[in-house]
């Protein structure tokens, strides 16, 4: 017999070699149906999977990410073997199940191409192999014995892949039907649980993304085990065209993009950048509280620097490339990261143990090569601003700076109405290589952020291998007002960067000592937040936040020294307006101001010019009524207060 613990804590013995599947079936019918995966000691397996020895397990069902993530691995695969039998001489490349469903690259035959014309029988061949409810058949396989099957079938990409990056004794693959892929699962006991598909489109990607390669062509889709929850999908792809952000910040004129400064490089527009350094000023008060200094460090450095750091060998690949000046052998390189020049700040001069924490904060831009094809709005560009801090300090000290930390995260996002969950990702416990730093390291990293969570009463989920390369990290997953979660802020603990710069202070015993250093950002990104933030309101900016409060909209021209002498008092009180003095209907006005999302209309004529008054109109319609220009700048700072009184 073995033992089985479960998430509550308790323990069921079972027969050596049981399945999660009769798991859950010793512990209802109903679950039985519902499960999806099984979780075995942090792996993710399919329910098939005997289970040997003393385990801890989970269950998981479509409500879980790894449930969600064997549904939508298994659809990938569905599709594959739907193209197989429509496309015949098809090449596959990868294919993935991803956040929000999944894709599959592919290379057709002779110069032919898929068109989302071609979405219809594409679902349809898809919906019929489902209905086979084909199982899911996993094997093991020699190396040899795999680049022979997928020679046979000439699946060049998968041969390639097979040669350059997969291991002898490492090789499975999973057959459905008579469709068979290279894989690691896990899936589904059978493509039966699919009951409803979509495609959502196609896009070009190069071969394992070198722009050098051929380009294939990427089809990407989602399913769910219900019509009715692709039916809400659905639903909720119309409200996120309406909120997409690069529609919203042309139409609120926050950002643009240019073709000639380059591709991914984004452009703030006096708008947008009252918006980004509202957002700047507010955390600037937060960690002020919270014992922070600032800094200003260069957009480039020496390579030598990333290469100390170790960000040139894990991103070396994902930046730009070395800048060579005029002197022989020298070069630099757009900074990728941070943290490296704030080691520079902190070896500046000698330390003591009485300097720390030393919190160091700087908006500092930093620049990857992303492909061209992977680059969208705000969300993946080559160019943006860290909200990043590096905390130097002693090992007693981690834990009190990780919860200080925490709560700087806390108070930042409930500003926003952003509900959040955490994640710790921690390194692979199965392959130490893409990591930096010793076991007992990595050991008191991950530990202090664990605690701090339990400390907190943070519910936190645990990902393995998606830590940084140097340490552990808590991530902040947020989700926006039509359910989408995206991931913003983060703290990484790292007792590794300060070995590599050798970095020390003077300890109470007068030995030399390396401090531990902690990586925080809020935001994460300013780009990529105020895309989130912009898709989450709509465009519809709390106020103290919005870039205009105010639209003022006279009637006629004849009006417009009134709206001028009624926008400098406001001015002169904190209230930001704007005047639309155009020549325009006063209709034509408020629809245009409207597509602006500002708060406020104010419609000013010859009755509020001789009262000294204001018609207000608030956005979006609503109650309208008519105030001085002094009671109604006193409840706009009103509500602004009430609104940022625990900031």
């Amino acid at each position: 017999m073995i033992n089985i613990t479960f998430p509550d804590g308790s323990v069921r013995s079972y027969e050596q070699g049981v399945t999660g599947l009769q798991i859950a079936e010793s512990i209802s019918p109903a679950l039985a149906r519902d499960v999806l995966a099984c979780g075995v000691n942090g792996e993710t397996v399919e329910l098939n999977r005997p289970i040997n020895e003393d385990a801890k397990v989970q269950l998981y069902k479509w409500e879980d990410e790894e449930g969600r993530h064997a549904f939508w691995h298994t659809s990938a695969h569905l599709l594959a073997e739907a193209l197989q039998e429509l496309y015949p001489g098809i090449q596959f490349g990868f294919g993935p199940a991803v956040e929000n469903g999944f894709f599959y690259d592919v290379l057709l035959k002779d110069g032919e191409s898929i068109r989302e014309a071609d979405f219809g029988k594409i679902e349809a061949k898809m919906k019929e192999l489902a209905s086979k409810k084909e199982p899911v058949v996993r094997k093991e396989i020699a190396k040899a014995d795999a680049l022979t099957e997928f020679g046979a079938a000439d699946q060049t990409y998968k041969c390639e892949h097979i040669d350059q990056d997969l291991e002898d004794g490492t090789i499975t693959t999973y057959t459905q039907g008579t469709f068979t892929d290279l894989c690691k699962g896990p899936h589904l006991l059978n493509t039966g649980f699919i009951k409803a598909i979509k495609l959502t489109s196609v896009a070009g990607a190069f071969w394992r993304g070198d722009a050098t390669r051929e380009q294939m062509q990427r089809l990407y889709g989602v399913s769910f085990p219900k019509k009715k929850m692709l039916d809400e999908y659905l639903v909720m792809l119309e409200e996120a065209k309406k909120r997409d952000h690069r529609k919203i910040g042309k139409e609120m004129e926050l950002f643009m993009f240019s073709e000639k400064v380059g591709k991914g490089l984004p452009i703030w527009l006096p708008k947008g950048t009252e918006l980004r350094l509202r957002l700047q000023d507010h955390l600037r008060k937060v960690q002020t509280r919270f014992g922070y200094k600032e800094v200003i460090t260069p957009h480039i450095g020496s390579k030598n620097l990333y290469v100390t750091s170790g960000h040139y060998a894990h991103y070396g690949k994902d930046s730009f490339q070395p800048i060579h000046t005029p002197e022989e052998g020298e070069e630099y390189m757009l900074k990728p990261m941070n943290c490296p020049h704030h080691c520079e700040v902190f070896a500046w001069k000698p330390r003591s143990y009485k300097d720390l924490p030393l919190r160091l904060a700087e908006f500092g831009t930093v620049y990857r090569y992303e492909q061209s094809g992977e680059l969208h709005g705000l969300t993946r560009v080559r160019s943006f601003t860290q909200d990043d801090a590096h905390i130097f300090c002693r090992p007693d000290q981690v834990k009190q700076e990780f919860l200080n930390v925490m709560d700087i995260i806390n108070i930042v996002l409930t500003a926003f109405g952003f509900n959040f969950e955490a994640q710790i990702s921690l390194r692979d416990p199965n392959d130490h290589d893409k990591y930096v730093g010793s076991d007992d390291d990595w050991a008191r990293s991950e530990a202090a952020i664990v605690e701090a969570c339990k400390e907190k009463g943070l519910p936190a989920r645990v990902e393995y291998g998606e830590a940084a390369f140097y340490g552990p990290k808590l991530d902040f997953m947020i989700k926006d007002a039509i359910g989408r979660r995206w991931q913003l802020g983060t703290i990484q603990v790292d007792y590794n960067l300060p070995k590599r710069f050798q970095l020390e202070y003077t300890d109470e015993d007068n030995t030399k000592k390396t401090p531990v250093m902690i990586h925080r950002a809020p935001f994460g990104s300013m780009e990529r937040f105020c895309a989130v933030l912009i898709e989450h309101t709509a465009g519809h900016f709390p106020l103290w936040l919005t870039p205009d409060q105010v639209a003022i909209l006279p009637i006629s021209e004849k009006y417009n020294d009134y709206a001028a002498k009624v926008a400098k008092y406001f001015d002169s009180v904190g209230v930001r307006a704007t005047i639309d003095a155009r020549n325009e209907k006063i209709g034509r006005k408020v629809r245009d101001n409207e597509l602006k999302r500002i708060p406020y209309m104010l419609i000013v004529g010859e009755k509020e010019q001789t009262d000294g008054t204001v018609a207000v109109r608030p956005q979006g319609g609503g109650e309208q009524c008519v105030m001085s220009m002094e009671d109604f700048a006193k409840k706009i700072n009103d509500e602004v207060a009430e609104m940022t009184k625990d900031f």
